[in-house]
C-alpha cells in the first residue's frame, strides 16, 4: 500500500470512530455488553449502564438485582431511589458525552421492540442535543410512538455497519 493510500484508509477508520452511548432496559443488560464489545471491535468508544453496583450495605450487587428490589419496594424513598436517580443522572451524562446513542430495543414483556420510560427520556436527551439516534430493530407501537419517530431515529435491524 502507497504512502497516500494508508493515510486515506486511516482517515477513513478515524472518521468512522464513534462515542457510542448505549441505552436500553436493564433487562437488556447481557445484550448490551455483548454490543458493547463488537462495537469497540469495529474501532469505537463505548459506554453503557453499569453492571454492578454498591447497595446500602457497602455490598457489591449484580444491578439486575436491584432492578428487582426496586421492582418490589413498596418505599418511594431510601437508598434504592437514590441510587436511581443518581443512576438516570450519570447516563445522562454518558448520553452528553457520546456523538450517538444506540437504543437496544428487543422484546420485554409481551411488548416488541420495548422502548420503557428511562431510554425515552435518554433519547430525549439525545435529540435535544442533536446526537444521532439509532434503534437495534424497528420503532414499537407504543402510547408514544409519535414522539419516537418526531425524534427521527434510524433503524438498522441490527447491523451495526450503518453506524456512522
Amino acid at each position: 500500500m502507497k504512502t497516500g493510500q494508508l493515510v486515506d484508509t486511516l482517515q477513513m477508520l478515524y472518521a468512522c470512530h464513534m462515542k457510542i452511548t448505549l441505552c436500553g432496559s436493564l433487562a437488556f443488560i447481557d445484550k448490551m455488553n455483548d454490543l458493547k464489545k463488537q462495537l469497540e471491535e469495529m474501532g469505537h468508544e463505548v459506554q453503557l449502564p453499569p453492571t454492578t453496583v454498591t447497595d446500602n450495605t457497602g455490598k457489591v450487587i449484580p444491578v439486575v438485582v436491584l432492578h428487582q428490589q426496586r421492582r418490589e419496594t413498596k418505599e418511594t424513598s431510601g437508598w434504592i431511589w437514590d441510587h436511581k436517580a443518581e443512576a438516570m443522572r450519570n447516563h445522562f451524562d454518558k448520553v452528553t458525552w457520546c456523538d450517538a446513542v444506540i437504543i437496544l430495543n428487543e422484546t420485554k414483556h409481551s411488548t416488541a421492540y420495548y422502548i420503557g420510560g428511562n431510554t425515552l427520556m435518554e433519547m430525549g436527551l439525545a435529540f435535544y442535543l442533536k446526537k444521532k439516534i439509532y434503534l437495534m430493530n424497528p420503532i414499537p407501537e407504543l402510547p408514544y410512538t409519535e414522539e419516537i419517530i418526531g425524534m427521527r431515529p434510524t433503524v438498522i435491524n441490527g447491523n451495526l455497519l450503518l453506524v456512522r
